[in-house]
């Protein structure tokens, strides 16, 4: 991991924490605040305020949660199937005549070692996006020569077929990892609700008696926590929520062999 990557990820605990942990000690102090100039304060409103608060920010946690979670379920669906698709290429492979068979088999090694690369170091993302495309340039050209040698064939037809089933795949791959992300507005809405149920919390603890630093600081860290799962969740590209590769690796030494 760079230090700019070890930035990011501390920024996505830290942000959330301080997001969680300083409205608390704000609420909780005007709450004594409020308690020493009107003794005689009602907590039952309160209280029925930061269950209504608390509910909304539970549900705004699964909600965004689960597009976090849908996006690495996806991902993780996308490899398994590009496993399946270059598996299937190189054994359509083996019905076409020389030089295309050959080179599209050692192309194809290619391929798989770069995927291999990219997921052990996400900074050759340029490079090994670049020689993708270009592999899967001449792959494509690979089906234009065969058609243009007999358009009525099925053995052409199946190779062609799952050339374009290996570059569909290779764009979701590329937009799934890099441009879909839970949309901006979804984050900005988590945190003010987060801001504003922990403000009511600790104007509750506070004209209540009840809050204390240990209290505090155990639940706003658990509150990051939860914010800091999504966040990775939502960034592939740090590599902590990692997906297995063992079937991309599979595939490697069985092309190797």
């Amino acid at each position: 991991m760079t230090f700019n990557n070890f930035l990011q990820v501390a920024g996505m605990l830290v942000i959330p924490f301080l997001i969680v942990y300083l409205p608390i000690v704000i609420g909780h102090r005007y709450g004594i605040y409020r308690v020493k100039k009107s003794p005689e304060l009602q907590q039952n409103a309160v209280g029925s305020v930061v269950g209504a608060a608390f509910g909304l920010l539970a549900f705004m946690l699964a909600f965004t949660f689960q597009i976090a979670a849908n996006r690495f379920d996806a991902r993780k669906e996308l490899l398994l199937e590009e496993v399946t698709n270059i598996r299937t290429v190189y054994l359509r492979a083996g019905l076409i005549p020389e030089p295309i068979r050959s080179e599209t088999k050692k192309l194809l090694v290619e391929y798989v070692d770069l995927r291999i690369d990219l997921a052990n170091d996400f900074s050759k993302i340029e490079s090994a996006m670049t020689r993708s495309q270009e592999i899967l340039d001449i792959f494509w050209g690979y089906t234009e020569t065969l058609a243009q040698q007999d358009r009525s064939s099925e053995v052409y037809a199946l190779y062609t077929t799952s050339i374009n089933d290996l570059v569909n795949n290779f764009n979701h791959r590329i937009t799934m990892t890099l441009e879909y992300r839970i949309p901006p507005a979804v984050i900005w809405v988590l945190v003010i609700i987060a801001f504003f149920s922990m403000l009511t919390l600790g104007y509750q603890f506070g004209i209540s008696g009840k809050g204390s630093f240990s209290i505090n600081l155990l639940l706003a860290f658990i509150f990051a926590l939860v914010m800091f799962l999504i966040l990775i969740l939502d960034h592939p590209e740090l590599r902590i929520s990692r997906i297995n590769q063992k079937p991309m690796i599979t595939l490697q030494h069985q092309l190797s062999n």
